[in-house]
């Protein structure tokens, strides 16, 4: 059975954008930026509700094939020369084309780095890559091109210098863009946190859209597989984690259509991880008091990002509060007890689970009577919920059989 979720697209792409900004000091503003640059040219282009729409996502979710992988992500911030630059976004068009919610935005990101004037590897030049493609890769290059620590008036012209003599761009393009830059405010725009915070909202006529949990899940399982793409120990962390937590909401009594919940908030739980750089996350040593702080920011995010999205409310709870512990020694809050929501509980529970069956760099993964004598101890010292842990010794061979189930996928 399905919930209905009656939405604004833009509010869950907003989101996801949100989570591909993510840095281990907090959250940039690069596509945000972009994409301010490609509705000015759009604008000046007249382009139609649909194409606008369209450019507007993907403009949101350009460089979501770089996503778990920080070396690529400061590559493609600085230079646009090398064949890498093209990694990301073929990378980005496989993740998208199998998702019916988000297939019309990955062609324009597949092309969005294809230079004009050829050389590209998908064989296109000139008028034959999708104009879409050529807003975004302009609008991208100028956002790249700009230094936060210099005022914009300073830079602009230098900017534009750079624009009008590479042959990377669309000509036309390019004197839409050295127009736009006449006025101070196109530049005020894109560098005024101020506006950043509001942009989005002038996209509120797109209408809402009514979507199914399962359409919720196609795109958190897009996200999800992101996320646990950051290491290799961990490609089926969020999917058994959901798994895991259907399994202990089903035993506590929960309905199927309450199931759907927990199957999203499992999927989405470690968003806020794409802020944890992949040599910390893959680190075989002992993480360093400054290692551990980096990664204590991932649940903050994951719920600050998904609180964005109408409906989510709920799920954003559970998810920020997944490292909270009933003796009140859990982060990011401190929680303690009953100020932990019984969603919360169930997550930790599942992601404590999976984590100790789980390989990670610096241990194999361990049997189930290891697992137990560990997560004993924890609900002994009120680490992890007791009443939710219960289930999973109840019933030993349904865990069992769910353990393999998940190693299948």
């Amino acid at each position: 059975m399905n919930l209905y979720f009656k939405i604004h697209p833009i509010s869950f792409i907003k989101a996801m954008s949100m989570a591909l900004e993510l840095t281990n000091t907090g959250i940039s503003n690069h596509h945000c930026r972009t994409t301010i640059i490609a509705k000015a040219i759009a604008k000046h282009l007249q382009l139609s509700q649909p194409e606008l729409q369209t450019l507007i996502y993907a403009s949101l979710l350009h460089d979501i094939g770089a996503a778990s992988n920080w070396e690529e992500k400061h590559s493609i911030m600085h230079d646009d020369n090398t064949s890498a630059i093209f990694h990301h976004p073929e990378a980005g068009y496989q993740i998208l084309k199998g998702s019916p919610f988000l297939l019309e935005i990955a062609v324009p990101i597949r092309h969005h780095h294809d230079r004009y004037c050829g050389g590209n590897p998908s064989g296109l030049k000139g008028e034959q890559i999708p104009l879409l493609s050529r807003i975004i890769h302009i609008s991208d290059r100028i956002e790249v091109m700009i230094d936060k620590n210099k005022h914009i008036f300073k830079q602009r012209q230098d900017i534009l210098s750079y624009v009008e003599s590479s042959d990377f761009f669309d000509p036309a393009l390019v004197k839409i863009v050295k127009t736009l830059s006449a006025s101070e405010g196109f530049w005020l725009d894109i560098v005024n946190y101020e506006y950043q915070k509001v942009f989005l909202s002038e996209f509120d006529f797109f209408g809402k859209r009514m979507l199914t949990s399962d359409d919720l899940i196609n795109i958190a399982e897009i996200f999800s597989g992101i996320v646990d793409g950051i290491s290799p120990f961990t490609l089926r962390h969020s999917r058994d984690v959901a798994a895991t937590a259907i399994f202990l909401a089903r035993k506590h009594g929960f309905n199927e259509e309450e199931l759907k919940l927990f199957y999203l908030a499992g999927l989405l739980h470690d968003l806020g991880k794409l802020a944890v750089p992949n040599e910390i996350v893959n680190k075989p040593d002992k993480l360093t008091e400054e290692d551990y702080a980096i990664i204590k920011q991932h649940p903050y995010y994951s719920q600050r990002i998904l609180q964005q999205i109408e409906g989510f409310e709920e799920i954003s709870n559970w998810v920020g509060q997944h490292h909270e512990a009933l003796d009140g020694q859990g982060y990011p809050y401190g929680l303690c007890s009953d100020k932990i929501s019984l969603g919360a509980r169930i997550l930790t529970v599942a992601d404590i689970f999976c984590a100790l069956t789980e390989d990670r760099p610096y241990r194999r993964m361990m049997n189930l009577e290891q697992t137990w004598a560990i997560m004993d101890d924890m609900a002994e010292k009120l680490k992890l919920d007791p009443n939710i842990y219960k289930y999973l010794k109840l019933y030993p061979d349904e865990v069992s059989a769910l353990l393999e189930s998940q190693k299948k996928l």
